[in-house]
């Protein structure tokens, strides 16, 4: 693997950048979840706050896989790049069945709820994408967009095997994507493996892209996403617009919009990865305070992960607290899917308070994290979070 300078790789900041805005818009989508505010509704205000933090998964793994390549070209050793995807995935998912799920719930009764959430599609993404690493980085590229694009005949695998065997196959590969079965253990599977494993690899391919001179990175990055954009503008319209019946009272706008996350559709990926993609060449120009804010958390995305999680939890007792005289933790046992009665709703405005203000405290915490990272570089294990 041929090494590139520290100082052709420091140059780019996009990454950081737009992994930032994401996490930055994350902390959304979790206020809302304790808030006990419905995922959308048809009107603009309830509609677009669950919508705008769709761009966060999708950039998740689709930048992961881009660190990974960047990493890989940093210590110009694939071995070495394999062994850490192998760690670090099942390091995620460890975190995901016992320090996630606890911040999430506040709970240590698994016989109730065990999640396969978005840390848990990381981590087993992580562990894929590492038995790929010895292909070269437009293969793997290529894979990745295949897999997303070609995703449904997955569905079809466990029909492969004797009838017989179905079922027990089936109840496997429903982690790895829905095939109408029950998931091995009764765990929750919110995401499934198929297509996010194929995105992080589209993303591990992308990092080629990102080392090519300034004007043609530019250039191919704003053809991808104004094409993504475009592909989904044109076909979704026509979806929506066949599929339309009347007395759905989503606006068309929302309907086409309104795209499966679960699993991710081909519709979905394209309307989340294009402006990501597309807002690339305005990331690496972009400078001042508020561009720094969103690197610093883009730095240190897992520790942001677990640190808003826990935060989130803890101001939603507080706000429960002093609005209603308890904490109500008995409506979060079962967290993200929170069960907050209809007359304790948070207001949209109070939801945004909130919001904000996590994310002030959480830009503190960060901040002193990557400077600490930073200043012991002798510590390995920093790197896994």
């Amino acid at each position: 693997m041929k090494q590139l300078s520290s100082e052709k790789l420091q140059r780019i900041q996009s990454v950081d950048i737009l992994r930032g805005l994401v996490m930055v818009l994350m902390a959304i989508d979790h206020v809302r979840v304790y808030a006990g505010v419905p995922a959308g509704g048809y009107t603009a205000d309830l509609f677009f706050t669950r919508w705008v933090t769709h761009f966060c998964a999708p950039s998740f793994a689709f930048f992961a896989g881009t660190s990974a390549f960047l990493y890989g070209q940093k210590i110009a050793d694939k071995t070495q790049l394999m062994k850490f995807l192998l760690t670090r995935g099942l390091f995620l998912v460890v975190l995901e069945l016992t320090v996630v799920r606890f911040f999430w719930t506040f709970s240590l009764d698994y016989s109730s709820f065990i999640l396969a959430g978005v840390i848990w599609m990381l981590g087993w993404c992580m562990v894929l994408l590492a038995l790929f690493i010895r292909l070269k980085a437009v293969v793997i590229g290529i894979i990745g967009v295949l897999m997303i694009a070609f995703q449904q005949v997955f569905s079809y695998v466990p029909k492969l095997f004797p009838e017989s065997m179905q079922s027990s196959v089936g109840s496997i590969w429903e982690f790895f994507y829905p095939a109408d079965f029950q998931p091995l253990g009764g765990i929750a599977v919110l995401y499934v493996l198929i297509p996010w494993i194929g995105i992080m690899m589209a993303g591990y391919g992308f990092g080629l892209i990102l080392l090519k001179k300034p004007a043609l990175r530019d250039k191919i990055c704003l053809v991808i996403g104004l094409l993504a954009i475009i592909i989904f503008a044109i076909v979704g319209s026509r979806i929506v617009y066949y599929n339309n019946r009347p007395g759905n009272p989503m606006p068309l706008f929302f309907r086409l919009l309104n795209q499966s996350k679960y699993p991710p559709s081909q519709l979905y990926v394209l309307m989340t990865l294009g402006p990501v993609i597309a807002l690339v060449p305005l990331a690496e120009r972009l400078k001042g305070w508020f561009t720094n804010a969103l690197a610093v958390f883009g730095r240190v995305p897992m520790f942001y992960y677990l640190m808003h999680i826990l935060l989130i939890h803890i101001t939603a007792l507080i706000v429960n607290y002093l609005r209603d005289g308890a904490t109500h933790q008995e409506w979060y046992v079962t967290a993200p899917f929170a069960q907050v009665p209809e007359t304790n709703r948070w207001p949209l405005s109070l939801l945004y308070l909130v919001f904000l203000i996590d994310v002030i405290i959480l830009y503190v915490k960060c901040r002193w994290y990557d400077a600490y990272k930073k200043a012991h570089p002798e510590k390995w294990w920093l790197r896994y979070l």
